[in-house]
């Protein structure tokens, strides 16, 4: 049998981010209802998904009488962390200039969010510098 990969497929990373925001530790029940309040998804898809989530070590899981309680092992920052990191070293060849020059040639930036990232990395250089 075919290990599983261990990224988030997008349908993972939608339910991951539902189980965060809940916090504590919510059952299928809630995760779908929150996730898909119209019924987008069953409830078997939920569940299906978030036991991929527990074999691929991204959820723990805990029966409480008839009901599977889920918490997260990994939080969202760990995750991010993870992905980014792979896609730096994947497509950018390890280069973090490569992926901002990246960012900034391929997104239409209006001057606010370019002064936010003069701030991000004038703090960064501060933090830098008083090390």
């Amino acid at each position: 049998m075919r290990k599983p990969d261990p990224n988030l497929t997008p349908a993972e990373w939608e339910l991951m981010e539902v189980i965060w925001k809940l916090g504590d530790s919510p059952s299928i029940r809630e995760v779908q209802e929150t996730a898909y309040p119209n019924g987008e998804k069953a409830y078997t898809t939920v569940q299906t998904i978030m036991n991929i989530l527990v074999k691929k070590s991204y959820l723990s899981r805990k029966k409480i009488g008839l009901v599977n309680f889920y918490t997260p092992i990994k939080t969202r920052k760990q995750v991010v962390d993870n992905e980014m990191d792979q896609v730096v070293d994947r497509v950018f060849q390890g280069s973090v200039p490569a992926l901002a020059n990246h960012l900034l040639d391929s997104r239409n930036l209006d001057l606010e969010e370019i002064e936010k990232i003069k701030k991000l990395l004038k703090e960064k250089e501060k933090e830098l510098k008083n090390k």
